[in-house]
């Protein structure tokens, strides 16, 4: 393994809104348990993927940019292993997320894909759909006004507006699901799982975790999460993977948001560990 050179590419600092520091954290951590195995990891930024030459057989990556996305997937589609996938990444953008989810019945709330232009009242009149979440279809939120909480029509309408204005054509509602807000991180092919309320250690991107409130310790199985969750990343093509979901009263459970390689700000140390694991396995 010594003999193979691994790209290791950065994610670029535009697309870690308030996690500049965690996601650079988990990827140097990342590099040093490779290094300790013998891998020679030479690593990039992810601007390099425009300018260099990325001649490694395999690439582990944190990208985000639709340009870095498509030069990875020529690359994997040339035969380099890339990790995670950068089918994956783009099928963690929401719109395309959304569509594999529900097409593969994974757990998640009911979910209407829209056309910013359109008025979407009716739609949501008929789903019976009024306090939802609004969210831009085309990729992952990298601003706050990305996700939105809206408690009626008129407001979905004027938000779905500001969007057409900002050039993002589509986007996915999401049903306001009423439970504990539940914070996941994972990595296939281990026992690495880790889950915790952000309500309990004020842990938040951008505030909306606190339209669920204070989490009441609704009782679900942690199993069912986890099968949940190595089930979204097996449909969705990522191997490591981070989240939120809804625990409902009932102990239900539906995925609200999923994906590739987050930061593991919680559980970098022990994570980190995992994801070296689980690189030195896919490439062996």
């Amino acid at each position: 393994m010594s003999q193979i050179n691994i790209a290791g590419i950065r994610r670029g600092n535009q697309f870690s809104p308030n996690h500049i520091g965690n996601d650079a954290a988990i990827f140097s951590l990342t590099v040093k348990h490779l290094r300790d195995k013998g891998c020679t990891i030479n690593e990039y930024i992810e601007s390099d993927l425009q300018i260099k030459e990325i001649n490694e057989p395999v690439i582990f990556n944190m990208v985000r940019d639709w340009n870095s996305i498509r030069k990875l997937q020529q690359l994997e589609d040339q035969g380099a292993t890339v990790i995670n996938s950068a089918y994956g990444i783009e099928n963690c953008t929401r719109e395309k997320m959304t569509r594999l989810l529900m097409d593969n019945h994974i757990a998640h709330p009911e979910s209407l894909i829209v056309r910013t232009d359109e008025d979407p009242a009716e739609a949501l009149e008929k789903a019976g759909m009024f306090n939802c979440w609004i969210k831009r279809g085309d990729f992952h939120a990298i601003h706050r006004e990305d996700v939105t909480y809206v408690r009626n029509p008129e407001e979905a309408y004027s938000i779905l507006k500001e969007y057409a204005i900002r050039g993002i054509s589509s986007a996915v509602i999401n049903e306001h699901l009423t439970g504990d807000l539940i914070k996941f991180y994972g990595v296939t092919g281990t026992d690495f799982f880790y889950w915790f309320y952000p309500s309990d250690i004020h842990h938040s991107k951008f505030g909306w975790e606190q339209i669920n409130g204070t989490a009441k310790g609704i009782p679900f199985e942690t199993i069912e999460l986890h099968n949940i969750c190595n089930q979204a990343a097996a449909v969705l093509n990522v191997h490591i993977y981070g989240g939120d979901c809804i625990v409902s009263e009932d102990g239900s459970i539906r995925l609200i948001d999923f994906n590739d390689w987050p930061s593991f700000a919680p559980c970098r140390q022990e994570a980190s560990s995992f994801i070296a694991q689980r690189i030195w396995d896919l490439i062996n």
